[in-house]
């Protein structure tokens, strides 16, 4: 086995690792691994939201527009597409895309082709919201893993490769473990959200600066080439455990340091759905995620099933699973929220 941490990422350890000595893990588990030559990406979360069904073609029409960009000279190399219903009633549709290099996504922001369209006075005037979420984490400030080494996602597609079966994993504290950053810092959080706003009309603009050390995670589930035993153990009792976790950071996570959590469902370019999951949710440390994941009795039944899951199949599955947690500094963070609810994203967190 091998450090979760790449070797050029390896510093010396002014923290302990939390991983005790001797430990093996009780199954597999690899990282992402990008060249060394990738000292930053990009994540960005575009998204549209409506309530009414009426407004459904407009979104659509919005969600075209965001993914027709996404083809012009300095894309992404790698986008989802999601949706999800929140809480307060309104159907989201977004595009997740990813950069290896934050100069080839400025170019590509800064492109007349997006630029215009995201500042025009339409978007004020659409009765439909858009949001853009930008993160743009130094190599040192991610971790990934993964439970398969046969597909990579999200930041993982971009970064191009896998490592070797890796040490730190399946224990608490695994998570800080694998972050670079942490070999020397504690992540401690400072400073909090700030809101700023302009209206023009009935339309309004909200940008929100993050503050040091936020955390994001996306934490995915993809259950395609599930069958048989493995399909109906993890569709009727792993997954409904899972949705509780998620429903409750939705809408409750804030008592807890979680600013917002979406759970959202993959799908394909016309709209049909993709048997594969995932959960992002912004924090206000590395240390509220830890506790949740650690402590929380949403997280500990999450934990409970899939152990039981595992071990009811004999470690043979064909389930794959992953995050990737991203740890910001404040000018590594860009929020804008157009016509939005004041629920949505990082307005959640402010209010």
């Amino acid at each position: 086995m091998e450090s979760a941490i790449d070797k050029h990422l390896v510093c010396p350890r002014t923290l302990n690792r939390n991983m005790e000595e001797g430990f093996t893990p009780p199954y597999p588990a690899w990282a992402a691994r990008a060249d060394g030559s990738v000292t930053q990406l990009v994540m960005g979360y575009f998204g549209v939201q409506f309530n009414k069904p009426e407004l459904h073609g407009k979104a659509c029409m919005n969600l075209d527009v965001i993914l027709k960009s996404f083809a012009i000279p300095n894309g992404p190399g790698h986008f989802d597409i999601a949706r999800f219903k929140d809480m307060h009633g309104y159907e989201n549709m977004v595009a997740i895309a990813y950069w290896d290099n934050p100069a080839t996504f400025n170019q590509w922001q800064s492109n007349a082709t997006v630029k215009d369209w995201w500042e025009s006075e339409n978007r004020l005037s659409d009765q439909v919201g858009c949001f853009r979420e930008v993160l743009k984490p130094q190599s040192a400030q991610l971790e990934t893993i993964f439970s398969s080494p046969g597909k990579l996602e999200g930041v993982g597609v971009v970064m191009g490769t896998l490592s070797g079966e890796i040490e730190e994993h399946a224990y608490w504290g695994a998570m800080r473990d694998r972050m670079p950053l942490a070999q020397t810092d504690k992540l401690l959080p400072q400073g909090s959200l700030t809101v700023s706003e302009v209206v023009v009309g009935s339309g309004k603009r909200v940008k929100i600066v993050g503050h040091e050390n936020l955390v994001v995670i996306r934490s995915g589930e993809d259950w395609i080439d599930t069958a048989g035993k493995e399909r109906d153990i993890y569709l009727n009792d792993m997954q409904p455990t899972l949705e509780e976790g998620m429903d409750f950071l939705h809408r409750q996570g804030n008592d807890i340091g979680c600013y917002t959590n979406r759970y959202m469902q993959h799908m394909d370019a016309s709209g049909k759905s993709i048997e594969k999951t995932f959960g992002v949710s912004y924090w206000r440390s590395m240390s509220d995620l830890e506790a949740w994941a650690k402590s929380h009795p949403t997280h500990v039944a999450i934990f409970g099933k899939f152990m039981n899951y595992v071990q009811a199949l004999n470690m043979d599955i064909k389930l794959r699973l992953y995050h990737e947690v991203s740890v910001l500094k404040v000018d590594e963070q860009e929020y804008e929220y157009i016509n939005c609810h004041p629920h949505t994203g990082l307005l959640n967190g402010s209010v």
